[in-house]
């Protein structure tokens, strides 16, 4: 099983969509629920938490993507094939020991991105 879930779960975005992050991060821990249960009988219960990907409903990324890209820090939105990789990755033998787990494809927004400095 691999949940879609979102990075928005994982942290705050500046909407009032609150909503959406209630359901997204109730996702990642129901994925975290059903894989504790569900791996005694061998079913891998695991979740991909995208981020800037063109789409209708983040019609940001898909029309402004360039602009979008310069607040990633790998320089650019996510790909069908970044999608497909991580899906690919644990549905195989290879992922077959990620139980439980998140895999954000996000270009490092959500880990890998420095914040502001309250220092003077």
């Amino acid at each position: 099983v691999i949940n879609i879930t979102s990075i928005d779960g994982q942290r705050l975005n500046p909407w009032e969509t609150y909503s959406y992050h209630a359901s997204k991060s109730a996702l990642i821990y129901l994925t975290k629920r059903m894989a504790a249960r569900l791996v005694r009988d061998a079913i891998n219960v695991t979740s991909i938490a995208p981020g800037a990907f063109p789409s209708e409903m983040n019609k940001a990324a898909r029309d402004h993507g360039d602009t979008i890209a310069r607040g990633i820090p790998a320089g650019r939105i996510g790909t069908d094939e970044d999608m497909a990789g991580a899906a690919i990755y644990l549905a195989s033998r290879a992922g077959d020991y990620v139980v439980g787990e998140t895999i954000t494809v996000d270009g490092g927004l959500v880990h890998a991105a420095l914040g502001t400095s309250i220092d003077a």
